[in-house]
């Protein structure tokens, strides 16, 4: 049976990423992630700027996005994980975190943040559990995470 892999690359196509980013915005229940949505679309390349932006490819296709938005010298933010609902199940959105979290390495950050919400993302948040990330913080049903880059990851 051939298995179909994701590839996973710098942003090559902002039409792309803007049209994963604008579907993510529309999940019941995640609306409240996207309070500078308009700022962020308006420009994603600046928007991302000390960061990076990665799309996956399954073939030719763009089925996944992820982000990672500067805080300061040592922190980033992950951002915008979204995998096509049709591509989900299949293993794509530990690759895109393994991914973002080499690219922060290589950037030079220290650690990763990124804020979900268990109760809209029980998948996801599963699945940051499973990889190591840990609990700052939780208000009001929003989790603040993070994971110390200088760790070993953890592998799944």
């Amino acid at each position: 049976m051939d298995k179909k892999m994701i590839e996973i690359c710098d942003c090559d196509n902002y039409e792309a990423a803007k049209e994963l980013i604008l579907e993510y915005s529309k999940m019941k229940g995640a609306e409240e992630c996207f309070k500078s949505l308009d700022k962020e679309l308006a420009d994603l390349e600046v928007f991302y700027q000390g960061g990076a932006l990665l799309l996956g490819y399954e073939g030719e296709n763009p089925v996944a996005t992820i982000a990672i938005r500067r805080i300061d010298d040592q922190v980033a933010e992950a951002k915008r994980l979204y995998i096509k609902p049709e591509y989900r199940g299949r293993g794509y959105a530990r690759h895109m975190l393994h991914a973002l979290l080499d690219k922060s390495r290589k950037l030079g950050f220290t650690e990763v943040r990124f804020t979900t919400k268990p109760k809209v993302m029980s998948i996801g948040y599963a699945l940051y559990k499973r990889m190591g990330f840990e609990e700052l913080e939780n208000k009001e049903g929003t989790v603040w995470m993070r994971m110390e880059l200088y760790k070993r990851r953890h592998s799944i």
